[in-house]
């Protein structure tokens, strides 16, 4: 298996070029759920020890459907495939331009929740222009165990958000295991409540949201993502589910620039539209930079060839 390793603002991405699974044909969406049903071992060999560790996003590479995008991609966590990811695409355009198959400017690519817009400004550097964003609860209410009740909103950014203001501890990188049992708790509450996205979506990442702790910050945050990893980036879905929220109060005006600090200090710049119908549509800037060009070995003795699962 073919791959390419790269990092967005701290947040790692594999590409896979080739040897990946046959998925058959229909939509993307379709292909990542037989991802799933016919390849269960697939995600955590990839992305897990002894290959890799748990805090990777894949993304692979498929030809597109439509043949104004450049590439389709299913990006997927240790548990799963995901619907979109932000820094996995700023990842994967880098990539692909490192290996000489695109050039600087805009790009389509496929999704399993839609096309979305890439501008690759830089080598180094890109714009993502994510698929519409809203808020579909306000201040929900969980009792939580070991921390009381905590309010915060349920979001769509490409992924289901729940995201809070009401942090355990003080969002520093010192805090991470703590943060990290706090997420764990909360997810477990919506669970218990039977709190959920639209058409019962399971809400699967945490967001805690902050005061930035540099001059140029607007906001800190830190996410729990599904496999029970942190994001090391701001989290591309997650800052555009945060957008739909500030939009929603008001707080930020369409075209205005919003800095958004991870737990690790790395940024994203924020900006959003309103789309025809009046959608929240974000943009995401930031930074990534290959790190390894390698071929994966999958051999039918090796013990661990499905990776080490607890």
């Amino acid at each position: 298996m073919q791959i390419v390793d790269s990092h967005t603002a701290g947040e790692p991405t594999r590409l896979i070029l080739s040897g990946g699974p046959e998925l058959g044909v229909g939509t993307l969406a379709q292909r990542a759920e037989r991802l799933v049903q016919d390849h269960g071992d697939f995600c955590a060999a990839v992305l897990l020890e002894p290959r890799g560790h748990d805090a990777m996003v894949g993304a692979l590479l498929l030809p597109p459907t439509d043949p104004a995008c450049a590439a389709a991609v299913i990006y997927f966590n240790p548990v799963g495939p995901l619907g979109m990811c932000g820094h996995a695409t700023i990842g994967t355009v880098v990539s692909l331009h490192h290996l000489g198959r695109i050039g600087l400017g805009l790009h389509r690519i496929e999704t399993p929740v839609g096309v979305v817009e890439v501008d690759l400004v830089a080598p180094n550097r890109a714009v993502v222009e994510n698929v519409p964003s809203y808020r579909f609860a306000q201040d929900v209410v969980l009792d939580v165990p070991g921390q009381g009740l905590v309010t915060g909103d349920v979001a769509w950014g490409g992924n289901w958000f729940f995201l809070t203001t009401d942090c355990p501890v003080a969002l520093d990188f010192d805090n991470i295991d703590a943060l990290t049992r706090a997420a764990k708790a909360i997810r477990r509450a919506l669970l218990d409540a039977g709190i959920t996205g639209a058409h019962g979506a399971d809400i699967d990442h945490i967001e805690f949201l902050g005061a930035p702790q540099t001059p140029q910050g607007h906001g800190r945050n830190f996410v729990l993502c599904p496999g029970g990893a942190y994001d090391r980036s701001p989290c591309g879905t997650g800052c555009s589910a945060k957008l739909a929220c500030l939009a929603e109060e008001g707080l930020l005006e369409p075209g205005m620039p919003w800095v958004q600090e991870s737990i690790i200090g790395s940024t994203y710049i924020l900006r959003y539209h309103r789309d025809t119908q009046g959608a929240v549509v974000p943009r995401i800037e930031g930074e990534a930079h290959v790190t390894a060009q390698a071929t994966l070995l999958f051999e039918d003795t090796d013990p661990y060839r499905a990776g080490i699962r607890a």
